[in-house]
């Protein structure tokens, strides 16, 4: 008997360690290679900041939010409720109401944020040094502007809402900055060296990495119900679903440069 309870113990502990290790691993922030730089100083065309702050609910907003038994992170309906104003009445003895909201993307709620630091090439030096008797140096210069988009992995309703949560989400667990839409603008340069010694040729790509980010979007159909002097939300026929996003990092270029004999 003391055997059977020594392993079921022993069972239940490592099922912990490892629901314990999962968890760790999940909140492990993504670290950046070194072949990946910045270019916020360099990039010739500005990118306006994508953070979006977290809107802090008012009062009246916290009460409601945690009166429904659904979880409600979006940041769109909670500006909605700010907004909203509900006079109290001594007199509301038997006052009801319901009023609805409509049908809301309420919460999501991340599995997996990885990176790809390949995402998209947007860009290639090129020197050929077959000729030549030394080392040859070179670096990046964008020699055009590209537009890197980022997107929702499948169509899901109110799609802007569910990007903007996502967005926040991954921004969070990759310590990242992430946009939907970056821009690299013509004439950036990068003053870091590559040598393309005699009789090669030599390629430096430039690529834009990007996050991908999968989870479950939860919706809901929203009422504000009035019954007396109380105030809830109630969420009504709720749906998950799963979704994923590419979501491009901002003002930072992954390199990758070949010496090669022969041309690519």
């Amino acid at each position: 008997m003391k055997k059977l309870v020594s392993s079921i113990f022993i069972g239940l502990l490592l099922i912990q360690m490892t629901v314990i290790s999962v968890s760790a691993a999940k909140k492990e922030e993504i670290k950046i290679p070194s072949s990946v730089l910045n270019i916020t100083k360099e990039n010739t065309y500005p990118n306006p900041t994508q953070d979006l702050p977290t809107l802090q609910p008012s009062e009246l907003t916290e009460e409601l939010i945690s009166s429904s038994k659904v979880k409600i992170e979006n940041p769109d309906l909670i500006r909605m409720l700010n907004e909203t104003n509900v006079n109290s009445t001594p007199f509301a003895f038997g006052y009801r109401a319901v009023i609805y909201l409509g049908q809301w993307p309420l919460s999501y709620e991340s599995t997996e944020t990885s990176a790809n630091w390949e995402y998209q090439k947007i860009n290639t030096n090129y020197y050929d040094n077959r000729g030549g008797k030394a080392n040859y140096q070179i670096h990046y210069v964008q020699e055009a502007q590209k537009v890197v988009k980022g997107g929702l992995t499948a169509k899901v309703p109110q799609a802007e809402d569910v990007k903007k949560m996502m967005l926040l989400e991954a921004a969070k667990n990759s310590n990242l900055p992430l946009a939907f839409e970056t821009v690299v603008g013509a004439g950036t340069k990068k003053d870091q060296y590559y040598n393309i010694p005699p009789k090669r040729l030599g390629y430096l790509y430039g690529f834009v990495p990007a996050v991908s980010e999968k989870g479950k979007v939860t919706y809901g159909e929203v009422y504000l119900m009035l019954k007396g002097n109380k105030k809830m939300i109630v969420v009504k026929n709720v749906t998950s679903q799963g979704i994923g996003a590419w979501i491009p990092v901002q003002d930072y270029i992954s390199f990758g440069f070949v010496a090669t004999e022969r041309p690519r």
